[in-house]
């Protein structure tokens, strides 16, 4: 059965406290670089799977494109992206990316962010997105970074005084589910190494044209000081040619 966190009360009323839940696109840290990644918009047909609030399905509209399928498994995060993200050129859809039948050739540009993590078949899905895009179309991934999901628990090492040392990095190059603590809830995420997420859209036929490990703008600094200590993000962008 797929792990659907959001739909609980509890943790959907935290992650709703959240800058990035609050502010939209201007509270995400990494929005910024992941922006600068986004190809010309204008007439194309997008997806935007693990949408949640709806903000870049939104953002995508704004930008010209002819129409939007946002999808999600949560129907609480599809209710809010309904209310606060609307546009005649998006349908948002209730289903979990595993699940959605997409018809060959049917978009221009996919859009994953901060999703494909907790995703078991990555490779399922990644054929079902080369499958689904029109020859010279852009499919644009984001990520929680490989040394950060790597260990599992994605909390810092800190000394007697809460003084923080490290970031632990274990058991790397051993895919598989791991079971952290976010928003005070356990909830499950798939680990998977660096050259997993590249080589997997590689041989599928895609090409890469962008690898980013994003760092938070100044204007995010001192408040966000310690994310310049180890990635947590990681951006890739490929081509279907």
């Amino acid at each position: 059965m797929k792990e659907n966190r959001y739909d609980d009360d509890d943790f959907f009323s935290s992650y709703a406290l959240m800058e990035r839940s609050r502010k939209g696109l201007d509270g995400a840290a990494e929005w910024e670089s992941l922006e600068k990644l986004f190809p010309s918009l204008w007439g194309k047909d997008a997806l935007d799977l693990g949408c949640g609030y709806g903000w870049h399905a939104k953002y995508m509209a704004e930008k010209g494109a002819r129409s939007v399928l946002a999808t999600d498994i949560s129907e609480k995060m599809l209710e809010r992206a309904m209310e606060t993200n609307n546009d005649e050129r998006v349908e948002y859809r209730n289903v979990a990316m595993e699940d959605l039948d997409l018809p060959p050739a049917s978009f221009d540009f996919v859009l994953s962010s901060l999703a494909m993590h907790y995703v078991e078949d990555y490779e399922g899905i990644v054929g079902k997105i080369h499958s689904a895009l029109r020859k010279g179309g852009t499919f644009l991934l984001s990520v929680e970074h490989p040394l950060f999901t790597a260990e599992g628990s994605e909390e810092w090492i800190y000394d007697e005084s809460g003084n923080i040392l490290h970031f632990p990095v274990d058991n790397y190059f051993v895919e598989g589910k791991r079971d952290s603590i976010f928003l005070g809830k356990r909830i499950g995420k798939y680990h998977r190494t660096l050259t997993t997420y590249v080589s997997v859209p590689l041989s599928l036929g895609f090409v890469l044209n962008a690898l980013v490990e994003p760092m938070p703008p100044e204007r995010f600094l001192p408040d966000l000081k310690d994310e310049l200590r180890r990635p947590m993000m990681l951006f890739l962008s490929f081509l279907k040619t």
